[in-house]
């Protein structure tokens, strides 16, 4: 077994939630993982990036090669594109975020960011916002996008509820039930 993920989105979004919650699964599953970050130069609005592997083998190297992804996690549509050469082809799954985040003056036009997700072979385009906020769990949007993904990584859904626990469990019960309920809005959301 193995996996490799890139998450990206911009500052702020929650990407390094996700990865947490990903590599507590799979420590916990027994696995082995490297993880490599690039923050942008804002924390907030700067671009985020974040190498997952994950294996049930020794991880020699924390950077994912181009044409090698198996999953792209975008809490950003254009953020998905971005990272388009370095998904496997054919085989590689994108899930991402349908709302845009416009921090830049010339941030392309949706129309043809839509036409170029619409056009590979395997995408989830989820509108996380309104289902975190239509559902109450308006901090959660990340988590939902990472419920929506659970099938393309190969973890076991109760292994993402359990690691969320563990992650969250030291902010307290409220934010342990919003952030399973919002894996659970991204489960629903699955191909």
């Amino acid at each position: 077994m193995k996996t490799d993920i890139i998450l990206c989105g911009v500052g702020g979004q929650g990407i390094l939630s996700i990865a947490t919650i990903i590599g507590e699964a799979a420590l916990n599953e027994g696995l082995y993982i490297k993880q490599a970050e690039v923050h942008g130069m804002s924390q907030r609005g700067g671009d985020v990036q974040s190498n997952l592997r994950i294996s049930d083998k020794i991880i020699n190297s924390d950077l994912i090669a181009k044409g090698s992804a198996d999953v792209i996690i975008a809490m950003e549509p254009m953020e998905a594109l971005r990272y388009l050469p370095y998904l496997k082809k054919d085989t590689g799954w994108i899930i991402t975020s349908a709302t845009p985040f416009k921090n830049i003056p010339n941030y392309p036009d949706m129309e043809v960011i839509n036409k170029d997700l619409q056009a590979l072979p395997n995408v989830i385009v989820v509108d996380i916002e309104q289902l975190a906020k239509d559902n109450g769990v308006p901090r959660s949007a990340n988590v939902i996008l990472l419920g929506a993904a659970q099938k393309a990584l190969g973890i076991e859904y109760d292994k993402l509820e359990d690691a969320i626990r563990r992650v969250f469990g030291r902010k307290g019960e409220a934010i342990v039930d919003a952030n399973i309920k919002a894996l659970a809005i991204g489960r629903s959301q699955q191909k």
